[in-house]
């Protein structure tokens, strides 16, 4: 009897421990993959009233609130001329924070039209800043371009310019 009962413990652990291995191996796999190998990309161009080139940006499109979520806060460092296309599901209010950023950012507010209506030049939050406590970047968009600090300035990219895209996103 004794005999049989630790044999029905025994199959009972090693169980438990599969299962337990199997959970880990699915959660290792998934914080493994590389979210932003998922982006899709596209080339954003600005313009002035005047229809002048001001300038061209390579962008991974965040169309999804898990991709707005994470933004670029996994992204070390941009090369110039490279950023984000957060596409939201209308125009509406939204407010942007540097969580968990590595580099400071222009942060770029478009309306439906197309048309920049605030820019921002979003410096590092001090370590240690709690989430509730960070810098809110706030503006009504549908569109919100992070790009490298001081972008808009180098290229004389201003509110009222405008962008074009070379694919479609959130048409």
């Amino acid at each position: 009897m004794l005999d049989r009962i630790n044999r029905v413990r025994t199959t009972l652990v090693l169980s438990v421990g599969l299962a337990a291995l199997v959970v880990l191996w699915a959660i290792r796999t998934r914080l493994s993959s590389d979210p932003v190998q998922e982006y899709d990309w596209t080339t954003v161009i600005f313009s002035d009233d005047d229809g002048a080139d001001l300038g061209t940006a390579r962008v991974r499109v965040a169309d999804t609130d898990a991709k707005r979520y994470v933004g670029l806060s996994r992204t070390e460092s941009l090369e110039d001329g490279e950023g984000m296309l957060f596409v939201h599901p209308r125009e509406q209010s939204v407010s942007y924070v540097m969580r968990e950023m590595s580099m400071p950012l222009d942060i770029v507010f478009v309306g439906g039209g197309r048309t920049v209506r605030g820019i921002y030049h979003a410096e590092l939050p001090a370590d240690g800043v709690d989430e509730s406590d960070l810098e809110r970047y706030d503006g009504r968009a549908k569109y919100v371009l992070e790009l490298p600090y001081r972008y808009t300035v180098e290229r004389g990219i201003e509110v009222g310019d405008r962008i074009q895209t070379a694919s479609d996103p959130g048409r």
